[in-house]
This record gives structure tokens, sequence and C-alpha cells, in this order.
């Protein structure tokens, strides 16, 4: 019984991969497919990326995606942390309850709703939808995936370290940026990729409130694959699959290199 179920589970994990990670792999190669037809092999070749990097509506779009991630997830991230802070270390203030209700909304919230509700705002306040308008509707529904990602690290945050260091003589704001920062950092950095990864990806929220000049790679691509899949697109869909990959890579690496150097100075002060 044991082995079926083990052959099972393992056929299953298998299918399951396969089924999400196949078409990803597929893509990819056929990225670097040297015939029109995406379907249809015709041998190795980069033209497609030549192609891609003189398609100058793939570029613009491509660059607005880049700045919208950058900026959304950096102050995202910051709104977020902040955020986290004020709900971990007080528990109770007039209006909490609302507050937390007000920052998680978005996760429960249909992308659909969203997009409508910032669109009605930007309307009745008179703001004219462009780059502005998509880079705060990014920074409203990505704030909360960082809020949620750091107050789970703050929860379990030894509270002794900042009374030790207080206790020496040091400020708040010194402890908070010399002993708590340095050690939620891992999850913020987690935040922050988090939070860029959910801007370049979305497409819903995008196509509300974004404007002339502010058409993003996800409204290109869903706006060229309508009238058919071109090998432009997916070399365009393999770059971003292969920044996505390298800096998940490199904060991955980062964080590690942390929690080593972290491990090391424990080791050291216990045996001074």
């Amino acid at each position: 019984m044991n082995a079926t179920w083990s052959r099972f589970n393992i056929v299953s994990i298998v299918l399951g991969f396969a089924f999400l990670y196949l078409p990803i792999v597929l893509l990819v190669i056929f990225s670097f497919n040297a015939s029109k037809l995406v379907t249809v092999w015709g041998g190795f070749s980069t033209q497609w990326y030549v192609a891609l990097f003189n398609n100058r509506g793939l570029m613009d779009a491509a660059w607005v995606t880049i700045r919208v991630g950058l900026i959304s997830a950096t102050v995202a991230t910051v709104l977020g942390t902040l955020a986290a802070l004020t709900l971990t270390r007080y528990t109770r203030f007039r209006g909490r309850v609302l507050f937390s209700g007000m920052v998680f909304a978005p996760l429960v919230m249909p992308e659909v709703i969203t997009g409508l509700s910032l669109l009605l705002l930007f309307v009745a306040i008179g703001f004219d939808r462009g780059f502005m308008t998509v880079t705060l509707a990014h920074i409203t529904f990505s704030m909360c995936f960082v809020a949620v990602v750091v107050q789970s690290r703050l929860m379990s945050f030894d509270r002794s370290l900042e009374e030790a260091a207080m206790d020496l003589g040091a400020p708040p704001v010194k402890t908070f940026f010399q002993i708590t920062l340095p050690v939620i950092m891992p999850a913020i950095v987690s935040g922050w990729m988090l939070a860029f990864t959910l801007s370049i990806d979305d497409l819903v929220i995008s196509s509300f409130t974004s404007g002339p000049g502010a058409t993003t790679l996800p409204m290109k691509i869903y706006s060229q694959v309508r009238l058919g899949v071109t090998p432009e697109i997916n070399a365009a869909c393999t770059l971003l699959i292969a920044i996505v990959a390298i800096g998940v890579i490199i904060a991955s690496l980062a964080n590690k290199r942390r929690e080593v150097q972290r491990l090391r100075d424990e080791q050291a002060a216990q045996r001074g």
C-alpha cells in the first residue's frame, strides 16, 4: 500500500509540475525558433530577439513596465513596512480594525473591482490617466503583500534585542536602523521582489488605470496575442522570465549570505 501510494504521489507531483512549467519551457524553446510559425520548429536562431529590440512599441511598453515596477515596488515596500510595524507594535489604538481592513483589503478584492474603483476615483478627481495613475494603482494593490510578508517576520522578532540596545543608551531611531532593520531586511527584500513581480505581471488593473503613453508590456502583449502569437512575443516573455528568475536568485543568495553572517556573529558572541 505504501509503495502504491508512493508511486501515485510521485506521478501526481510530476504531472503537476509538468502542467505548470512545461508551457514555460516550450515558450522559451520556441523563442529561439527560426520559423515565423510559433508551433513549427525551423531551427535555432536569435533573430526574434533582434527583432524584439527593434520593435519600438514593445520596447517602449517594456520600459514603462520596468519604471512602474521599480517605483511602485519601492514605495509599496516602504509603506507596507510601516503598516506592518504599526500593526505589530501598536496592538491597541482607535481605528486599528479599520486600518487593518484597509491595508489587507486588496488581498481578497477582485482585480476588476480594484481597477474599476481606482478608475472612478481618478475620473472623479479629474486626474488624467497615464504613467502616474498606473504607478499609484500598483502601489495600492502591492503594498498589502509587502505588509503581510514583513508582519510575519515582525511577529517572531525578539524584542529583547531592541530593549538591550536602548538600555545601553541607543535612541529609538538608531535602534531601529541598527538592530531591527537588519533583522527584518530579508523579509523586506522578499516583499520588494513580490511587489515588483506582481507589478510587471499585472494586466487587469493596468488596463483600467492606464492612459496615453502608459501602455505596459502585459497590455501590449495581450493586444497582440488577440491577433495571433508571434515569435517576438515569445522572446519578450522569455526575457521577462529571465529577469524575474535572476532577481529571485540574487535575492536568495543575498539572504543566505546574510543569514550565514548572522550565525557567525552569534557564534563569535557566544565564544566571547
